[in-house]
């Protein structure tokens, strides 16, 4: 092994800081390393057969985010047996001395499995527990903390570089893997479903300047203008990017908003639909199986994906007037002042 090329993908900085751990690592075994940001970069980098590759990405719904697995499909095949490690930061978070690990899900058995039946050798596997940037679900952890446990994660992270480049094979995230087996239905769910219902839970209240930060800077580019204020589409992969690096602080997380369309939609409009349209009458969901549950949950699921697009896309407009953007913006949690962003460290 002479070469290392090391992809990632990053939307806070998190796998960013552990691709460069990585990288850094490298160069001081000797070997040849590259760091390449996938979202820039979608097409993988010629290899000879001493190259090893790396692959390093946030978990998102107990899952690698589709950009990562759609580039790990797009892989080449090959015979040589290429090495390969994967990594995956997650929400790990600090409660007074106790550092509590983050949830992997499928993201590296996926991974895994897609590069296998490629071609490649899986010779690691390692999950990095990076401070939670979920901004919509929790505020962010302040300076101290957020150095703590980077810190730790940077030693965990080198120690694994150590190993992997000296030939071990370290499987670590395999002690994971009862609680990952048990979470993998959500993880199933979020990329199917979930994913899409959170791209419309951002929104820009009325401090943004239109600075087009956001837009400018989205890893997917999921946003774009609509009514002279930035709007989030089903591209949008929640990496919290444009929520925590606004410079106005102007992205909020709709909260109120989100509850009040999923009372309005699991109140009446479903109800209605079954009303009008009574599906049991056609020997469908008449029992009380998995299938007929699985279908029941795909079905809903569209509707609420449907009716939820129909109302961000109104409430977007709606926003010109001032109490109903004051509304949206104070039921919103992220609106509060204790209420901090996540800033990795640089």
């Amino acid at each position: 092994m002479k070469q290392i090329h090391i992809y990632y993908f990053s939307g806070t900085g998190n796998a960013r800081m552990v691709a460069r751990w990585m990288n850094e690592e490298a160069q001081n075994a000797g070997l040849e390393s590259r760091v390449i940001n996938v979202s820039q970069n979608r097409i993988a980098r010629e290899m000879t057969p001493d190259t090893m590759l790396g692959f390093i990405s946030p978990t998102h719904g107990f899952n690698y985010p589709p950009l990562m697995i759609y580039f790990l499909l797009r892989m080449p095949t090959t015979k040589e047996h290429q090495p390969v490690f994967l990594m995956n930061t997650r929400a790990g978070m600090k409660l007074g001395p106790l550092f509590i690990p983050g949830l992997s899900g499928i993201a590296l058995w996926l991974a895994a499995f897609i590069l296998w039946a490629k071609g490649y050798h899986v010779a690691g596997m390692r999950s990095i527990d990076m401070p939670s940037n979920w901004i919509s679900l929790h505020p962010g952890y302040g300076p101290k903390t957020i150095a703590a446990m980077v810190a730790r994660c940077e030693t965990k992270t080198l120690r694994f570089a150590q190993q992997i480049y000296s030939g071990r094979k370290i499987y670590s995230a395999a002690l994971d893997i009862v609680q990952d087996v048990l979470i993998s239905p959500i993880a199933i769910a979020y990329f199917l479903v979930g994913r899409f219902i959170l791209s419309k839970t951002l929104f820009a209240s009325r401090s943004c300047n239109r600075c087009g930060k956001c837009i400018k800077e989205c890893p997917v580019k999921a946003i774009y203008e609509v009514a002279d204020r930035p709007y989030w589409s089903f591209r949008c992969e929640s990496c919290m990017r444009c929520i925590n690096n606004c410079p106005k602080r102007a992205i909020e997380a709709g909260h109120g908003m989100f509850a009040a369309i999923m009372i309005l939609v699991y109140t009446f409009v479903i109800s209605a639909f079954y009303k009008y349209f009574p599906v049991s009458r056609w020997g469908i969901f008449n029992s009380d199986s998995l299938l007929d549950k699985l279908a029941r949950f795909t079905l809903e699921s569209f509707i609420v994906l449907v009716f939820l697009v129909f109302c961000y896309r109104l409430i977007h407009h709606l926003r010109r007037y001032r109490w109903i953007d004051a509304m949206i913006t104070y039921t919103s949690l992220t609106k509060l002042k204790f209420w901090r962003r996540y800033k990795a460290p640089e």
